[in-house]
């Protein structure tokens, strides 16, 4: 079935809900791209084949669930709102690539990905309250892509893509780095949307990139990094020392990690943090047997 919906007018898509009484739900931050060219350029950006599968995470009533259709691609959809999710089911009916995960997709995509596995490809324009706590998720849980593109609030997309020493960098831009290359692909302002946001978005492509951690340093190194942020104004020093209940140890491992114990987080590029969670990883296991050790 054909959408029997204008994707490119806010006036058609008004005409859509009120028919149907669906009611936009700021709660799950539902705003429409009518800027077909932004959505043409988004999904080429993708750089998916046909036959590829991607997973697509808020779309709505399918304007780009449309396009990524077009080119092939077989389709997971996660989609929260059932008003919408019904309205996809009938859209994309006739299309054997096309599968609907209806619910919370902070909730639903880990049974997924159990079941399927995740696929090469994520796209979505992201709902601006949960964007950065899927994001996480995913690379928390160490579920990668190989390539993904996003577009989220504009405040969010500059902490993504932050570098040591700008002000947006934050323990989410470390986090981000830790498993991406995070490139800007354009600015959309909120004409581009129904209903317009009250800010900028940004779309951003994410490249997957090889920065391989053991497991024993990879499960120092997230909760390491967001506690060397905690305290913004605190040294490296004094926020290792909170973390590590010890002093000694944090010294110790600053001193193994050559870094200098004054610098503060946001001076600290991924390798720094690395090399501190490496040495951090190193004390712990000489610790194991001390139970006066401090470290936890």
């Amino acid at each position: 079935m054909t959408p029997s919906v204008d994707y490119d007018s806010p006036v058609a898509l008004r005409r859509f809900l009120e028919e149907r009484g669906f009611g936009m739900q700021k709660k799950f931050g539902q705003n429409f791209l009518v800027n077909r060219a932004a959505r043409e350029r988004l999904v080429a950006a993708l750089g998916a084949a046909e036959g590829d599968s991607v997973w697509e995470v808020g779309p709505g009533l399918g304007a780009m669930t449309a396009l990524l259709l077009e080119r092939g691609l077989k389709v997971t959809a996660f989609e929260i709102d059932r008003g919408f999710a019904e309205s996809l089911r009938a859209f994309f009916a006739e299309s054997p690539f096309f599968r609907l995960v209806e619910g919370d997709a902070l909730k639903t995509w880990p049974a997924e990905a159990r079941a399927a596995g995740g696929p090469r490809f994520f796209f979505g324009n992201l709902p601006y309250n949960i964007a950065a706590v899927l994001l996480a998720s995913f690379i928390e849980s160490g579920t990668y892509f190989d390539r993904a593109v996003v577009t989220v609030q504009k405040e969010v997309a500059k902490r993504m893509a932050a570098k040591c020493g700008e002000a947006d960098y934050s323990s989410f831009s470390v986090l981000c780095a830790s498993a991406y290359e995070v490139k800007p692909l354009m600015t959309l302002k909120p004409h581009s949307f129904y209903p317009a946001p009250n800010v900028d978005s940004q779309a951003v492509v994410m490249e997957r990139h090889p920065f391989e951690l053991d497991g024993e340093t990879l499960a120092v190194f997230r909760p390491l990094v967001r506690a060397l942020f905690s305290s913004r104004r605190k040294t490296v020093r004094n926020n290792l020392e909170s973390f590590l209940r010890s002093a000694a140890m944090a010294g110790d491992a600053l001193s193994a990690a050559g870094v200098k114990p004054e610098l503060r987080a946001e001076r600290l590029g991924l390798e720094e943090f690395a090399s501190i969670a490496r040495s951090v990883a190193a004390l712990r296991r000489s610790a194991a047997g001390n139970p006066e050790g401090g470290v936890r």
